[in-house]
């Protein structure tokens, strides 16, 4: 046999054992998003509308690590070829075979901070490299033998690659690294990047990475230079250093047109902008960018001037859009500010109608808040958009009373209200509306799925000594009890029809367990990690404070199962094929911004016999 013909046969051979032997992309979850386009979209239907009922703990992973107060788990799986890739609460790097959670290797890179996930590459040879490549808050970039846990000795510097390196800018005193999996596109892994918050800090550039080498490939400046688009928006020299702005939360992918999407950052300082007037091109902005060499194809700006810490917390999900017959595809991007902007997912044009409404002016010397802000005719907005009188809790006369009297000390009722010194009421909250949890898609029915918070904060700038105008902390606006002085529900799931721009059902996710047995209705609670959705009928979710993992009815939202987890899922799940049996994944690491009990395990859900 000549060598072409043995090649072609050897692999014609390896596509047939990986349709056989389970390895199929549609019975694995390769990406946090399952694919590159972030749907979290499974067509396994072996778990169903009429048998979910039936789950049960089919195992579960302890990490084994000391358990700190407020740690917590972020993490989605992956699962590739049976083998689930995952990252621990104390950041360890696992590899646990799908089928059972028996743990393959470990890595420690002695890093701190979150981790929502890690990416898988191949250079596509049959026996070739496969590659686990994460990211930490550290700087650094892991490169991973996917079989044996050992770092690569060709990337970087023997496995690891230092991300502060080639950064213009002195990083000595600024936090520099990831939180979310890179973006694997060809040989190219694409990452996003922490930035400042409140004040000088690193920048959020876009970089593009040689997945073999650690080569830096290309990069996007998120803060635009002189000469380049968007700069304008800058005035004088307030470009320079300037922090924030930054993808944060990861990217998506449409692999055919090597087109890359992402969500930015507001940019630093969050809340006290007077030292960058303008509207801040790209902070705020559903972006996109060619996959290969990193030019902006096209931009999108849902907040101008952002003083609310309101970025876009998650990329836009690819969908397709239907209308008169015919089919457009699309991206769907959740906001912080409780809407979804719908766009062609070529030209960036609005898919329903963007109105610039009136915005309130700041009175803080010096500040230039944005005058409009972009709201589309459709959808309608997820979470709750105005703070008003009667908005005000009614969980008892009580609480009603403390949190109207409270009411009236800050400001509240219109729009968009900046920041002030006496405070004022900013709902929806700085988590959203959505945040990084994002939302899932059915290509099936064209519904998306985004789960969301209602729960108001208070925005508040103390004078500082350097003549400016400093942030006073995140302050929730709470009754007495502290509970959201704001009506429930405090935490949504919402089924949305991104072609008619029409409510499919909205629910409310989450409970009190105190307030149920006090014979108060569910109220919702506060959510992180977000909702998948499958081909058997099912859209899954934990997120809540109350520790549940949820199946819900993907067309009607009627809850068909509820388990009680160690620890609060504060991770969006997965689901996947092994041995022939569907299971369902989760992270239960509470603790984080909810401040609930922390833990240290995954636990994975199959059928009973």
């Amino acid at each position: 046999m000549n060598s072409t013909l043995k090649t072609m046969t050897l692999a014609a051979l390896a596509l047939t054992l990986l349709s056989l032997g389970g390895f199929t992309e549609a019975q694995e979850w390769r990406n946090v998003g399952n694919d590159k386009g972030g749907t979290r979209f499974s067509p396994l239907k072996q778990i169903n509308r009429k048998n979910v009922s039936r789950l049960k703990i089919a195992w579960t992973f302890k990490s084994g690590e000391e358990i700190l107060p407020g740690s917590t788990i972020e993490c989605t799986p992956i699962v590739v070829e049976k083998v689930m890739y995952l990252t621990t609460a104390r950041l360890k790097i696992v590899a646990l075979d799908a089928a059972t959670g028996h743990e393959l290797w470990r890595f420690d890179p002695k890093a701190g901070g979150v981790n929502r996930g890690v990416a898988y590459w191949s250079d596509g040879k049959i026996q070739g490299k496969r590659r686990i490549l994460v990211s930490f808050p550290n700087g650094l970039l892991y490169s991973l033998n996917a079989k044996t846990g050992l770092l690569d000795p060709n990337f970087g510097t023997a496995g690891i690659l230092n991300l502060r390196e080639g950064i213009e800018r002195d990083l000595s005193r600024f936090a520099y690294g990831s939180t979310s999996a890179p973006m694997i596109f060809e040989n190219r892994a694409i990452l996003g990047f922490l930035g400042s918050e409140s004040g000088p800090g690193a920048p959020g550039d876009v970089r593009a990475f040689d997945c073999e080498t650690g080569k830096e490939v290309w990069r996007f400046h998120t803060v635009p230079r002189p000469g380049e688009v968007g700069n304008e928006n800058w005035k004088g020299d307030s470009w320079k250093e300037r922090s924030g702005v930054n993808p944060w939360s990861g990217f998506t992918l449409d692999e055919k047109r090597a087109l890359l999407f992402c969500g930015t950052g507001s940019a630093s300082s969050d809340f006290y902008g007077a030292d960058r007037p303008g509207d801040n091109l790209f902070a705020n902005c559903t972006l996109a960018l060619n996959a290969r060499t990193g030019e902006r194809v096209w931009h999108f700006q849902e907040v101008h001037h952002d003083l609310w810490d309101h970025d876009n917390p998650c990329p836009p999900v690819l969908v397709e859009f239907k209308r008169n017959g015919k089919t457009r595809d699309a991206v769907a991007q959740p906001t912080k500010t409780g809407f979804l902007f719908i766009f062609d997912r070529v030209t960036g044009k609005p898919l329903f109608d963007v109105r610039e409404v009136p915005a309130a002016p700041s009175d803080i010397p010096g500040e230039q808040a944005s005058l409009t802000q972009p709201e589309p005719v459709a959808p309608p907005p997820f979470s709750h958009q105005l703070f008003t009188e009667s908005d005000v809790t009614n969980l008892s006369p009580e609480s009603h009373d403390f949190a109207l009297n409270a009411l009236k000390a800050h400001r509240f009722g219109t729009p968009y209200l900046p920041p002030s010194f006496e405070g004022t009421i900013v709902s929806p909250g700085f988590h959203g509306g959505a945040n990084w949890s994002g939302a899932s898609y059915d290509p099936t029915s064209g519904l998306l799925y985004v789960n969301s918070n209602n729960t108001p904060y208070i925005s508040v700038l103390r004078k500082n000594s350097r003549g400016g105008y400093d942030f006073d902390g995140y302050t929730y606006f709470n009754d007495q009890n502290g509970y959201p002085a704001i009506k429930p529900p405090w935490g949504a799931l919402t089924a949305i029809d991104v072609s008619s721009g029409k409510f499919a059902w909205q629910v409310t996710l989450g409970e009190y367990a105190e307030l149920r047995a006090k014979g108060i209705p569910q109220t919702g609670t506060e959510n992180f990690g977000g909702s998948i959705v499958t081909a058997g009928g099912i859209v899954f979710i934990g997120g809540t404070k109350d520790a549940q993992f949820h199946a819900f009815d993907k067309t009607t939202g009627k809850l068909l199962w509820a388990h009680t987890l160690s620890a609060g899922g504060y991770a969006t799940p997965c689901t996947y094929l092994a041995n022939g049996k569907q299971f369902v994944a989760i992270a239960c690491g509470g603790g984080g911004k909810l401040r609930t009990k922390s833990g240290d395990e995954f636990v994975a859900f199959a059928l009973e016999k």
